[in-house]
């Protein structure tokens, strides 16, 4: 049943990411000052929600295994930032990407883009933990509290650019100002687009979670194996 749901997941994802694609390249106009580049805000904005939705997911989940000290909830959070980590990496890459063509520099450390950098340390550390933690209780019990800890950075990256003056574009989404600054046209594909990627997420989520459970049976197996 997981299979067949993540399967039609990634089919919903991989539909509609393609009429994105086809409006965001052949029907949607070059931005005035932009130019072509603008378009890289169509994957840069939803792959950086997609990051936080996940990790705020993942903190919920955590708070689950904390209280109930059942593995699943764990084993599920680790496949959510697995993923989430993902798309911040994309977040980031496209972020130079667009930075290179309009700052004429691949980085600069102001205060998004550095607390988006650290909100992947963060989480590329509690998977690195993960890796190196056998004992499952152990290890679910501090993977929860650093997620707990890395998802403050991601109210930095989020209000970052509202809290403090730096290089980045301020807000442009009605969603966050009330009435955006980009094209109503414009921001309706962002939407769209972040559907897509949620639909993509939640795809892969699953296929990692069957794979965490496979490793949680392996691992009893072993355990019960080195016991007898």
């Amino acid at each position: 049943m997981r299979e067949k749901i993540a399967i039609g997941l990634a089919i919903a994802a991989a539909g509609l990411l393609a009429y994105d694609l086809y409006q965001i390249f052949l029907v949607l106009p070059d931005e005035a000052m932009q130019g072509a580049i603008y378009r890289i805000i169509f994957f840069h904005v939803p792959a950086a929600i997609t990051g936080m939705i996940g990790y705020f997911v993942a903190l919920t989940l955590s708070v689950l295994y904390l209280s109930s000290g059942k593995l699943r909830w764990d084993s599920l959070a680790a496949s959510v930032v697995e993923v989430s980590v993902i798309f911040s990496v994309v977040n980031i890459v496209t972020g130079s990407i667009w930075a290179r063509v309009i700052w004429g520099i691949w980085w600069t450390w102001d205060y998004r883009l550095t607390s988006a950098l650290v909100c992947v340390l963060i989480f590329s550390g509690y998977l690195m933990m993960r890796r190196a933690i056998d004992e499952p209780t152990q290890r679910a019990r501090l993977s929860s509290a650093l997620c707990i800890f890395g998802c403050v950075d991601v109210v930095i990256v989020w209000k970052s650019i509202e809290w403090f003056r730096n290089n980045h574009p301020g807000p442009v989404l009605s969603i966050r100002t009330g009435g955006g600054t980009i094209d109503p046209a414009m921001e309706r594909m962002i939407y769209f687009n972040l559907i897509a990627l949620l639909l993509m997420a939640a795809a892969l989520v699953l296929v990692r979670t069957r794979q965490e459970a496979t490793a949680r049976e392996i691992d009893s197996l072993r355990r019960l194996a080195n016991a007898a």
